[in-house]
């Protein structure tokens, strides 16, 4: 990790650990993610398919560690979930999970989703689910990018997922 560890303070899980340096927007961002992982109008399968979704968009290899094993445990199919980390297509099983891959790939890589596909998530998810999609996939992408930026590395003897970041491959 790019900054020293802190003496006084209890250890902390991946991007937290550099939050501690910024105590008001770690408290915010404990609270949002919070919501968005335990609280959102999202199914729990979901949830965590969105924030896979993220850590695969920005290669934020200490994310996917983090949640793919939970994401198994929520249901998802393990294959469809190596297939997408090894940047290929899922093809997960079920609709309502092509149908967040989808949304988030679209919304991740261009930065807007199309009509058609946004009528289908309202379809699907309804307005405070799709509301809130949105919302976890910013806040996802938001802690990708810090444990990106300040480097924070994988658990010792965890093996990189994909091919991602120079200092996540060296953890």
């Amino acid at each position: 990790m790019r900054l020293k560890p802190l003496e006084a303070a209890a250890p902390a899980q991946g991007p937290f650990q550099v939050l501690l340096r910024s105590p008001e927007l770690g408290s915010r961002m404990r609270a949002l993610s919070s919501y968005c992982i335990a609280d959102s109008a999202l199914p729990l399968r979901l949830r965590e398919l969105a924030l896979l979704e993220a850590a695969r968009a920005f290669e934020a290899q200490h994310s996917w560690h983090a949640h793919v094993g939970k994401a198994r445990d929520c249901g998802i199919d393990g294959a469809a979930l190596d297939r997408l980390a090894r940047g290929e297509d899922p093809g997960f099983p079920r609709h309502d999970e092509r149908l967040v891959h989808r949304f988030a790939r679209q919304l991740l890589r261009n930065h807007a989703v199309d009509d058609g596909l946004f009528e289908e998530a309202l379809e699907c998810f309804g307005e405070q689910a799709t509301v809130d999609l949105v919302g976890c996939l910013g806040t996802f992408t938001a802690l990708a990018m810090l444990l990106n930026a300040f480097e924070v590395d994988l658990p010792d003897g965890a093996t990189p997922p994909f091919p991602g970041p120079a200092h996540a491959a060296a953890a």
